[in-house]
């Protein structure tokens, strides 16, 4: 049987090896009259914000934090989407709000927008506290994930946080995109 099959096999390579022998001539030699050009649009599409998204009513400081993870995004000459990412993760560290030390509520030595560690090499406390230092330092990192700018948002967070809840970052992402729509080129 394997015989029958293989011989079947070269039969068909061989008549579309014919086929294209005889037809490439003729074919070249076509009247291209009706011929029209195509044109087609190729556009990124942003990419789609991943399961159920949540939503926060933003203050004046988190306004200001969502501005100056902006202008950190641009000084380091990265897209919008790094924009996006950046911001999403800051919703789901801190709701975008500076924290300082949260005593026995603070997830061991986590501060900032970022909740970044300084044990974990992310810088001082005085830097982590800082919203321009914190964002290039999450920029540095996310920069360092091959491919970040077409992964899924909550991949590439979490690739920078290491969190333990690596999924939860993806529900900030239609809020962090209108809040970069919104305030990317005031």
């Amino acid at each position: 049987m394997n015989t029958i099959f293989r011989k079947s096999m070269l039969s068909v390579a061989g008549l579309a090896f014919a086929g294209g022998v005889f037809a490439g001539p003729i074919a070249a030699h076509a009247n291209p009259v009706d011929a029209k050009p195509v044109a087609v649009a190729v556009q990124a599409a942003a990419p789609k914000p991943q399961g159920d998204q949540s939503h926060i009513t933003l203050d004046d400081e988190q306004t200001a934090n969502v501005k100056a993870i902006i202008a950190a995004t641009k000084k380091a000459g990265l897209p919008e989407r790094a924009a996006v990412i950046s911001i999403a993760t800051s919703l789901q560290e801190s709701k975008l709000e500076n924290l300082g030390h949260l005593g026995d509520a603070n997830d061991h030595d986590s501060l900032g927008l970022f909740q970044q560690r300084p044990t974990s090499g992310w810088g001082t406390p005085e830097q982590i506290t800082n919203p321009e230092y914190s964002t290039t330092a999450f920029l540095k990192g996310l920069r360092q994930v091959d491919g970040w700018q077409d992964m899924p948002l909550t991949e590439a967070a979490q690739t920078v946080q290491v969190s333990a809840y690596p999924d939860a970052y993806a529900q900030w992402e239609q809020q962090a995109t209108d809040l970069v729509g919104q305030y990317w080129n005031s």
